[in-house]
């Protein structure tokens, strides 16, 4: 197999839940019990036990959403959750003081959750407490209100709270994945699913070649590139803009040749992506609302794939500037470029770590593309697919313990997602035919 070319590459709303505090939690945001990457020497234990005051319609919704809590942390890889066979704890008491909590110690959990439910006009609220076995105290404490037939929504936004309450990161549980796949054979779209799979939906029907979604910081808008006739009635790489908010497309560009490889901002008021309408494809930053553009890279290679740091202060971009295609940082102006990447014939689309201090991407090693993660300076590159076909397009979760890939590993391409460790991988689409390009959004605002 030939090593690719560089220039191949450039051809939600969810309804949240209301849930409101109702006693002060007992540790700071910013505080954390475990931490990212501490996972694989010992999984936290957490208790779930089962919801009181639950009858009926409501114990059915409680437990349906309790259940859904259960498979969330145990879809994360940081817990262990104990069997409720276990369980001492027969008391009906969820406030502190209301039960022993030697009952909890004595079965090794290190975290107990806890929650009343009770009928509401809305159809039913939940008060939960999320206790620290070792102190005492709870780490979480809210009231949570909710239909009795939305308890995916509160299943979710309780996991969710949970792994922030413990970790101190955001949890990802109502995040989604945008991609590009040619379901049927068919032209290839757009596509969203949740974070684990679930509830696929296309939102583009161009009957075209897409490439590049993006996803905006507040998760309502999604770019992509699209072959398209420009206002010269040119066939071109355009870039559009889908809203979830008006289930709308606009056209963003259509600037003679390359725009493509959109990213946002951080602040989401500016795109950096490439275009060629100069003649050489080089980085730009674009503004949706005045369509200005300001030219960052200069070089006499191809400049493609910029992705923003979380600060907003730096950008990762591929350049085949030194001859082989290699990642490459730089300020936000465009100053200050250092190459980071020096091995292998071709890598591709970097993505930084939430935290900003690691930098993913698909390298050409071995005559296929693998997962690599790196030090933002370049140091300590780490690989983390071997042996399994063709693996590219990392994506972080907001969370920063995942990356979402593509991998034709079983034949067509398709999406998978594993720890940041190269652990724990697993598939999340199926029967959609050749899915690249996969992005995770932020969590929702």
């Amino acid at each position: 197999m030939k090593t690719p070319h560089l220039g191949s590459r450039l051809l939600c709303s969810v309804v949240l839940l209301f849930s409101a505090p109702f006693a002060a939690s007992a540790r700071a945001a910013d505080q954390a019990y475990i931490a990212v990457g501490k996972a694989k020497t010992r999984k936290t234990i957490v208790a779930l036990s089962p919801f009181q005051g639950g009858k009926g319609s409501l114990g059915s919704a409680g437990k349906k959403a309790l259940d859904l809590v259960k498979t969330d942390l145990l879809f994360m890889d940081l817990f262990t959750i104990l069997d409720p066979a276990a369980f001492l704890d027969k008391s009906e008491g969820i406030a502190p003081g209301s039960f022993k909590m030697t009952d909890w110690s004595s079965i090794s959990a290190e975290f107990v959750l806890k929650g009343q439910l009770s009928s509401h006009d809305k159809g039913l609220a939940l008060e939960v407490y999320l206790y620290n076995v070792s102190t005492g105290s709870s780490v979480l404490s809210k009231r949570y209100i909710s239909s009795l037939g939305d308890t995916r929504a509160l299943g979710h936004t309780l996991a969710n709270d949970v792994v922030n309450a413990i970790t101190g990161l955001p949890g990802i549980f109502q995040t989604k994945i945008a991609m590009v796949c040619d379901r049927g054979g068919s032209k290839k779209e757009v596509y969203v699913m949740d974070f684990d799979g679930s509830n696929m939906k296309q939102i583009t029907k161009h009957r075209s070649s897409i490439t590049g979604p993006a996803w905006s910081p507040d998760g309502t808008k999604i770019s992509y590139s699209l072959v398209a006739k420009n206002k010269k009635n040119v066939k071109n790489w355009n870039l559009y803009e889908f809203s979830f908010k008006t289930s709308s497309v606009k056209l963003l560009s259509d600037r003679h040749g390359i725009n493509s490889g959109a990213h946002y901002h951080p602040d989401g008021e500016r795109i950096a992506l490439t275009m060629s309408f100069l003649g050489n494809p080089e980085i730009f930053i674009f503004n949706p609302k005045s369509k200005s553009v300001t030219r960052l890279t200069n070089s006499s290679g191809v400049d493609v794939d910029p992705n923003w740091s979380p600060d907003g202060k730096h950008l990762s971009f591929v350049s085949s500037r030194a001859g082989a295609p290699m990642v490459y940082k730089m300020d936000a102006d465009g100053g200050n470029v250092q190459r980071l990447t020096f091995a292998g014939t071709y890598n591709a689309t970097p993505t930084w770590s939430p935290q900003n201090n690691k930098i993913g991407f698909a390298g050409w090693i071995d005559g296929r593309f693998d997962i690599f993660i790196m030090n933002t300076d370049g140091t300590n590159i780490e690989r983390l697919t071997k042996n399994q076909g063709n693996n590219e397009d990392p994506s972080f979760s907001p969370d920063g313990n995942f990356l979402v890939f593509s991998s034709n590993r079983v034949g067509q391409k398709n999406i998978y997602v594993m720890n940041v460790d190269g652990t724990f991988v697993k598939r999340l689409t199926y029967g959609m035919g050749n899915c690249v390009s996969p992005r995770w959004s932020n969590p929702p605002r």
